[in-house]
């Protein structure tokens, strides 16, 4: 039995011929019974179409039908296309919950699990929450690739069953050593980071990507708020280790809504799955390529069939490290947002100590302090969500209808600038014990500038690289992670000799060096990113 997406007169057999000679099929012909079936009734279609001979065994390259076709991520309903950014948002919001409930806790942990009578030791009690960060590092090497040869849907449903796994091993950890490794392999498998923005591009236009992207950015965001302060009253209360298991349970739910809701929305695992459908000749154009690149490859080297497919799965997990080696632009605004998100975790593992040792609050009030570092946060993402759409098409309109990745820059170049303030003003005031009002005032303008600065960056990398975004923001995400695990632990020792004030005000003038990237990005971005075959042409 055929397959077909419509009838002849309703969705025609469409064919368009690419510069290398490929001719692309959206729908089978309706007249046979089988695809097999129809090769030689499409081979005598074709011929009357083109001009170009081939032979029998030429692959038939297929794509989404410009006419309509339901199976298209971008066609979907709205309402369901939100609903997959909610359980995006949901999943987003538990794993935030299981990373920073346990900031505030993280001495109270480690003085627990330490052996009976000896001193716990601030680096572990940073690196605690710090290694979650290097995971992340870790994992989206294999995550991005994966969902580019698999598709969104496995990768994200095997992720969060071993997120869940590693979870419930927090849980249980009876050691520093053990929590910290359980920590790090809880981060390896966060997908989310790296596919939520991939996934609102597969379903989203670019002038349409804003809301959702700031959406899936607030979830977590509001999962940082209530966690410190659910963590450290559930603690009090039934002990660390039962706040663990909640967010294991938070995050078995969300599984069973992506289970139950989530489709997969990456272009090429569905056409590679159209293309198996209808028969072996017809192939997606990224397939044809590799395949045509494996076999002259095999050819020249002598690979079997067998080695050349370990060979694409080689080459799929290290295409971030060449996407990210391959584009200078890519490099540099890795290096940027690394800095400026690795200051979430700066002030994660101070803000307690600041709080507890200059003002000499609980550790329950210090957990509800964290929320205006999310006020501060949701602010952005609330502007984010009402201007960068709107920034995008008015630039675009003054640029005669022409949109580029760049134009999604101007927010984050405010957030650039500003930040390196926030950062300074967060170290004076408690060094000049300043109302406790006006700490809380800059941790917020501290969220603000980190959200003003990320979300439109994030945005800019999925417009610019199109099929290729996953793996782009795994290069942002390895920068990311790297700068989040370690600058951290810089700050424990440059407080000690430098004091709060000035220690932060060196991390603030190494901030401002980076700010002047997002302006040479928006002015000479656009060419620069022609120098990379990962970039999209405009």
């Amino acid at each position: 039995m055929s397959v077909r997406l419509g009838t002849p007169e309703t969705q025609p057999l469409l064919i368009s011929v690419t510069d290398e000679g490929h001719h692309y099929h959206t729908c089978l012909p309706a007249t046979s019974d089988s695809p097999a079936d129809s090769a030689d009734e499409d081979d005598a279609f074709l011929g009357s179409h083109n001009h170009h001979n081939r032979g029998n065994d030429e692959p038939i390259i297929i794509d989404f039908d410009p006419s309509g076709d339901p199976e298209n991520p971008l066609e979907w309903p709205t309402p369901f296309k939100w609903a997959i950014v909610f359980i995006l948002a949901f999943m987003a919001f538990t794993v935030t919950m299981t990373c920073i409930s346990l900031v505030p806790l993280a001495t109270e942990i480690v003085a627990d699990l330490s052996p009976p009578g000896s001193t716990p030791s601030k680096s572990s009690s940073v690196l605690l929450v710090t290694i979650w960060e290097l995971g992340e590092a870790a994992g989206p090497l294999f995550i991005a690739p994966l969902s580019e040869m698999y598709g969104r849907y496995p990768v994200m449903n095997v992720c969060n069953i071993i997120f869940i796994l590693a979870t419930i091993m927090t849980a249980t950890s009876q050691s520093v050593t053990s929590l910290v490794v359980a920590r790090m392999l809880t981060g390896c498998v966060v997908a989310g980071n790296v596919l939520n923005p991939a996934i609102v591009g597969d379903m989203f236009i670019s002038e349409q990507r804003g809301s959702p992207v700031s959406l899936v950015y607030l979830a977590p965001l509001v999962g940082g708020a209530v966690a410190p302060l659910i963590g450290s009253a559930l603690a009090e209360m039934i002990g660390w280790r039962k706040v663990i298991w909640m967010t294991a349970g938070l995050a078995s739910l969300g599984e069973l809504m992506f289970l139950l809701c989530f489709r997969e929305t990456y272009k090429v695992a569905i056409l590679r799955k159209r293309a198996k459908r209808w028969g072996k000749r017809y192939k997606t154009a990224v397939d044809y390529e590799e395949e045509v690149k494996l076999r002259v490859e095999g050819e020249q080297k002598g690979l079997t069939g067998q080695q050349g497919v370990w060979k694409k799965l080689g080459d799929a997990v290290m295409r971030p490290a060449h996407v990210l080696l391959g584009s200078g632009v890519l490099m540099a605004m890795s290096l940027f947002g690394a800095v400026v998100f690795a200051f979430y975790y700066v002030m994660s593992t101070t803000l307690a100590d600041i709080l507890q040792d200059v003002y000499g609050l609980s550790p329950m009030a210090v957990g509800s302090c964290y929320a205006s570092f999310t006020i501060g946060s949701t602010v952005s993402v609330l502007l984010c969500n009402h201007c960068l759409d709107r920034i995008y098409i008015r630039m675009r309109h003054t640029h005669k209808g022409v949109g580029k990745p760049e134009f999604r820059l101007p927010l984050t170049i405010i957030g650039a600038f500003a930040l390196p303030v926030a950062v300074a003003a967060y170290g004076w005031i408690p060094e000049w014990k300043l109302p406790l009002l006006l700490l809380l005032f800059s941790v917020s303008l501290l969220g603000s500038c980190l959200m003003l600065a990320m979300i439109p960056l994030m945005t800019y990398i999925v417009d610019a690289f199109g099929i290729y975004s996953a793996s782009a923001l795994t290069g942002v995400m390895v920068t990311r992670c790297l700068c989040g695990t370690f600058l951290p632990l810089t700050t424990a020792p440059l407080m000690e000799r430098f004091g709060y004030g000035w220690a932060f005000s060196i991390l603030a003038g190494g901030t401002l060096m980076l700010a002047p990237i997002p302006i040479l990005m928006m002015r000479y971005g656009s060419k620069w990113r022609q120098c990379s075959k990962y970039s999209r042409e405009q």
